[in-house]
């Protein structure tokens, strides 16, 4: 392994039986997916990225150091910098590595929260950005509901549509993730309420007047249903949705909306497999459950929206069997599905979309992006298009640049064979975890989760503070990381993150562990 430079511091498959209407779960594998093999190899397509990124880490101060402070003592001024992990010099920051203001330069695998995916400064994203086309976009920002530019049709046929999921052919641009969970939600309500109303899809009078005054019939009684320890957003009504945290949701009001606790699976899946079984079969059940109750009560479920891994929440998984399960259930309860791809999405789990690999005999009614997209918005059936304009607007609808970074970012991904690579890189890193797991680390890595699911990684320590020591450390050393969940730390790569990056995070990671 190439240690970092470090100079001195000051401081240191679910199947439902209808006839007895009872919901099971076929016993979970330690394997889900299948192991592609790579198509080069993994030394060989990582190097090629960026030939001049650096090789390992440089360490000259403790992160954050004195000018990162300062920086953050100028941006307090006018903005709460307590969030703040170090300030950022991205001018000298390239491929896998990130650099701060004080000179540190590290190892980036979290990669701004799950949203870089090929890599700091990529040349080929910098030629985009001196072309006449991002310029002239870029200072003619359009209102593009009303005002498209005439080369939209094609940027987003060429980008954004090229990898739309399969069934859902249509796309409604957005300015962010939480935004493209709310929009996703309106569709739905909209959608279920012209079902409703079935051929009579004039508005009455009533439903006019009643909606200006946020009463019904015109805002309907209708409720969108989530999963406990879920992450949609923290706009006002993905907040609803979101369960993760309390820090997120205090002194917020809330739409009474149902969250059912997510199947939290045990590790390892082999050994647990019959009692993991029944764990995701009682939270079908209870989302059945809900459903009904909610009908009952005139409150009616219209979308579920649910991750393909729960990543804010601590990386939780379910089997595909279950994802089947629930899809078969909203499908016989008139439910619309929202799959928020959001963090998931753009090859990270080494599928372009994570909910591919579930096999769906039907395919989800949308599905949300942002983060590694760059762009943001949702994926729909056309007949889930708003039945009048204006319904469902607002004045950007999404940004052309980021469309034509999307674009770019894509062809890069497709030439690149990234995905496969990072399934590839996925299966290796995977490994060599769950070898330190059965060894000399066992009280450090527990609950080891992602197994054939890219680099889309993550495990429990022992305590939320050994958790938080370790990712203090790990940075002190040159390895930018995240945390989640309660005790969780998380691997958010980026796709061009290969052999040498991971040998550089596994021997700093040893050395941690030891330590802590």
């Amino acid at each position: 392994m190439l240690s970092p430079t470090i100079l001195p511091r000051s401081t240191g498959s679910c199947l439902r039986a209808v006839a007895s209407r009872s919901i099971s779960v076929r016993p979970s594998s330690s394997s889900w997916g299948g192991d592609a093999g790579p198509r080069r190899s993994l030394a060989t397509a990582s190097s090629s990225f960026f030939p001049d990124e650096p090789k390992a880490p440089t360490i000259n101060t403790a992160i954050p150091g004195p000018k990162s402070k300062q920086a953050s003592e100028a941006i307090a001024q006018f903005q709460d910098p307590r969030t703040h992990v170090f300030v950022t010099d991205y001018a000298k920051s390239k491929g896998n590595y990130i650099a701060d203001v004080d000179g540190n330069v590290m190892l980036d695998v979290f990669a701004q929260i799950a949203s870089i995916p090929i890599g700091y400064n990529n040349p080929r994203l910098l030629e985009l950005a001196k072309s006449d086309e991002f310029a002239i976009a870029a200072m003619n920002r359009p209102a593009l509901g009303s005002f498209p530019s005439k080369e939209w049709a094609e940027t987003i046929n060429s980008g954004l549509l090229s990898v739309a999921p399969s069934g859902t052919p249509h796309l409604f641009t957005q300015m962010c993730g939480s935004c493209a969970n709310e929009g996703a939600l309106k569709a739905a309500f909209m959608a279920y309420r012209a079902r409703q109303r079935g051929e009579e899809q004039a508005f009455s009078a009533e439903e006019m007047s009643s909606c200006m005054k946020n009463e019904a019939p015109g805002a309907p009684q209708l409720t969108a249903m989530s999963f406990t320890t879920a992450f949609h957003g923290r706009l006002f009504g993905s907040l609803s949705l979101t369960r993760s945290k309390a820090i997120h949701k205090l002194d917020i009001p809330a739409f009474d909306w149902p969250a059912v606790p997510f199947p939290l699976l045990k590790y390892p899946l082999s050994e647990y497999a019959s009692e993991n079984a029944e764990t995701e079969a009682r939270a079908l059940a209870q989302v059945e459950a809900t459903i009904v109750e909610q009908k009952k009560i005139g409150s009616d479920v219209a979308a579920l929206i649910v991750e393909p891994i729960q990543a804010e929440g601590g990386d939780n998984h379910a089997s595909p069997g279950f994802f089947n399960a629930l899809r078969t259930l909203t499908k016989e309860h008139g439910v619309y599905m929202i799959v928020d791809e959001v963090q998931t999405g753009v090859g990270a789990t080494g599928s372009f979309w994570a909910h591919e690999k579930w096999n769906l005999d039907t395919p989800p009614d949308f599905v949300t992006f942002s983060k590694k997209m760059q762009a943001a918005g949702f994926y729909h059936r056309a007949e889930l298009r708003a039945s009048l304009p204006y319904r469902n607007y607002n004045t950007w609808m999404g940004d052309p640049i980021r469309a034509l970074q999307a674009r770019e970012m894509i062809s890069y991904i497709n030439e690149h064979d990234l995905v496969a690579h990072t399934e590839s890189i996925g299966n290796a890193l995977y490994a060599s975890l769950l070898s330190r797991a059965k060894s000399n680390h066992s009280q450090h890595i527990q609950n080891l989760r992602g197994e054939h699911a890219g680099t889309f990684i993550a495990w429990d320590l022992e305590t939320a503070a050994k958790r938080d020591k370790l990712v203090v450390e790990m940075r002190q050393r040159g390895i930018n990381m995240g945390a989640c969940g309660d005790r969780a730390v998380r691997l958010r790569p980026m796709l061009v993150f290969g052999q040498p990056q991971m040998e550089v995070l596994l021997g700093t990671l040893d050395e941690v562990l030891k330590e802590i």
